[in-house]
C-alpha cells in the first residue's frame, strides 16, 4: 500500500513562508504602536474616539493574527476552523451581551434609596 494516494487528512498542515510570518509580524507591531500614540498623544481629543479607534485595532490585530500566524481560512481543514471560530464567538456575543444585559438592569433597579426613602421603611 506504499504506492496509494493520500487523503487531504493525512497530508501535513500548510506553513506560512518567512515573508509571510514577517508580513505578519510587522502588521502586528504596526496595530501595536498607533493605539499607544494615540493614547499618549492624544492626537483624537476625544476619549470615546479613542477608545473606538483602538477597539478598531484591535479586532483588525486580531484577524491579522488568526490569518499569518494561525493560518485560518475557508480552505483549511475543510472548512471546520471557520465553524469552530463562529460558534466560539457566538457564545462570546450571547455571554456578554447577556452580562451586560443583567449588569444594566441590576443597575437600573438596584438604584440608591433617598433619605426620604429610608425614613418610610418599616
Amino acid at each position: 500500500m506504499s504506492g496509494a494516494a493520500h487523503s487531504d487528512h493525512d497530508a501535513a498542515p500548510a506553513h506560512g513562508s518567512v515573508k509571510s510570518y514577517l508580513t505578519g509580524f510587522g502588521l502586528s507591531v504596526v496595530l501595536t504602536a498607533i493605539p499607544f500614540w494615540l493614547v499618549m498623544s492624544g492626537a483624537l481629543g476625544s476619549n470615546k474616539l479613542t477608545i473606538v479607534a483602538i477597539v478598531g485595532l484591535a479586532v483588525i490585530q486580531i484577524i491579522v493574527h488568526m490569518i499569518y500566524f494561525l493560518h485560518m481560512n475557508a480552505k483549511s481543514e475543510g472548512g471546520w476552523t471557520i465553524m469552530a471560530l463562529i460558534f466560539t464567538l457566538m457564545l462570546v456575543v450571547i455571554a456578554l451581551s447577556g452580562t451586560l444585559w443583567v449588569m444594566y438592569h441590576l443597575d437600573e433597579n438596584m438604584a440608591p434609596m433617598s433619605a426620604e426613602d429610608g425614613r418610610n421603611m418599616p
